[in-house]
């Protein structure tokens, strides 16, 4: 079983670990394998990353933004808050609650250095 497994919870096909999958109260779709593999490689190409927590809405299931050092960010759909807990520390990634803490300041100022060359 590999990590996205893992982190999926997946069990095979006697596990019991995808009941309650049918569940679904958001318009957005659930994360993926793929999204899984973005993250994971975002990762391993930047250096200073830590993830932020963003919970569940009723439009958007529970995401995790990854900031880099130098303020680059991603976010992608994920499992559940535990299971985005379980990649931070899989990945060795510091991680928080962005609805206590909040994002940092080098991701604002990162998303304006981009909007500004993107007029130029």
């Amino acid at each position: 079983m590999g990590l996205i497994d893992r982190l999926r919870g997946r069990r095979g096909s006697s596990g019991a670990a995808g009941k309650g999958r049918g569940r679904r109260g958001t318009l957005d779709r659930a994360s993926g394998s793929a999204d899984l593999s973005h993250l994971e490689q975002f990762v391993a190409t930047r250096r200073g990353v830590e993830g932020y927590v963003e919970p569940r809405t009723t439009v958007t299931e529970t995401t995790i933004l990854l900031v880099a050092a130098d303020g680059e960010w991603t976010r992608r759909r994920i499992d559940g808050p535990e299971t985005a807990r379980k990649l931070s520390r899989d990945l060795a990634v510091p991680v928080y609650d962005a609805q206590i803490t909040g994002y940092p300041q080098r991701m604002r100022d990162w998303s304006a250095r981009q909007k500004a060359a993107d007029k130029l």
